[in-house]
């Protein structure tokens, strides 16, 4: 009976799918694609997941974990909320360093709002996504890092706002890298609610 081969487990798996992902768009994920790029062969992908979709179902559930996990390791890292939030939104965009992926990752998105179970997984992470833009911003505001009556609830929807659509933006007119392009568009959205015109609680991001 074959067993799984030493040193390629799920996490590995799922890394090398979200690569190819972005490389290839819906169309080219296949099992034997994923397969190549993990170093095994498609019939252990089949006995691990049963099908492609199996496959992105597990994705899904492990981008819901990373998720909630990830504030809180970025958080750790900064001395500030703001710039901890600053990080959260560059961190969240690791792997697409390239518009063609972006636009891949996207595609995959798309076609998530279609089906149910993967849109629930999808509803996952933006929720853990939008539970830690609020609980920064919320921790700023109690640091003193914003102005004094800042509406926190109204600002994340904005940051979450900016996030989103300067991806969009800088797959379009490829300016920049996708880091330069959200650190800048989120400190202008910033800038104004800190209790200082100078912007250094986010120069640290």
């Amino acid at each position: 009976m074959a067993g799984r081969p030493r040193g390629v487990d799920d996490a590995v798996v799922l890394a090398r799918t979200a690569e190819v992902m972005g490389r290839t768009g819906p169309a080219g994920l296949t099992l034997a694609a994923v397969a190549r790029e993990a170093g095994l062969a498609p019939a252990t992908l089949v006995q691990r997941f049963g099908s492609k979709r199996g496959l992105l179902l597990a994705l899904a559930e492990q981008s819901a974990r990373d998720a909630e996990a990830l504030a809180g390791r970025v958080r750790a890292g900064h001395g500030s909320a703001l710039a901890a939030l600053v990080a959260l939104a560059v961190e969240s965009t690791t792997g697409i360093a390239a518009p063609e992926a972006y636009a891949n990752h996207l595609a995959f998105l798309c076609a998530d709002l279609a089906d149910p179970v993967l849109r629930a997984h999808a509803l996952a992470v933006h929720e853990a996504q939008g539970r830690a833009v609020a609980a920064l911003l919320a921790e700023a505001a109690d640091a003193g890092e914003l102005r004094p009556g800042t509406d926190t609830a109204a600002l994340a929807s904005s940051v979450r706002a900016v996030v989103a659509g300067t991806g969009l933006t800088w797959a379009l007119d490829r300016h920049g890298t996708l880091p330069e392009r959200l650190r800048r568009e989120l400190a202008a959205l910033l800038g104004p609610h800190l209790p200082s015109s100078d912007g250094t609680t986010l120069e640290d991001a």
